[in-house]
């Protein structure tokens, strides 16, 4: 099942939520700030990196704190000196949905990527995940379900447009 729901990140129960990120796993938006208050010191201590990972890239860490979910998937959609584009987009959220085959999470939820000032339009970000998915879920067991975390309900039918399209 596949939908998209206004409501808060931080607070929605999945297996995993999708976390987009920097090379260091550094949130990309204000936003996305929340999640680390509501996971607390735990959720920081597993974000540490030794070294940065390539855009394009997803790692599973575990959530930790008041987090709803178990895990954390985190895309990483930009660099220092990469910005954020729609191939960019496309490579991590497919590298986040191949970890959620590889570790079997039922239930994904997910925020739209890229987005915000300077980044992709929130009709570019939907129309990129929203085929990326559906090219995932032909040859994919998991995850079954994936929930798509919008901030207003204006953002929510822009995701379910493309999602219509996306299956036409």
């Amino acid at each position: 099942m596949i939908r998209v729901v206004v409501y808060d990140l931080a607070s929605f129960a999945a297996d995993a939520l999708v976390r987009p990120a920097t090379t260091r796993l550094d949130p990309t938006a204000a936003a996305l700030r929340r999640l680390e208050v509501v996971g607390g010191e735990e959720f920081q201590n597993r974000i540490r990196l030794n070294r940065e990972l390539a855009v394009g890239a997803a790692v599973v860490t575990a959530a930790g704190g008041d987090l709803p979910a178990e895990f954390v998937i985190h895309a990483v959609i930009r660099s220092e000196t990469e910005p954020v584009t729609r191939a960019s987009i496309a490579r991590a959220w497919l590298s986040a949905l191949n970890q959620a085959q590889e570790w079997q999470f039922p239930h994904v939820s997910a925020p739209p990527l890229g987005t915000g000032a300077g980044n992709l339009t929130l009709e570019d970000s939907a129309e990129v995940m929203a085929t990326v998915l559906y090219a995932h879920k032909g040859g994919a067991q998991f995850p079954a379900d994936v929930s798509f975390v919008v901030e207003r309900p204006e953002d929510q039918q822009v995701f379910e447009a493309a999602l219509q399209r996306a299956v036409s």
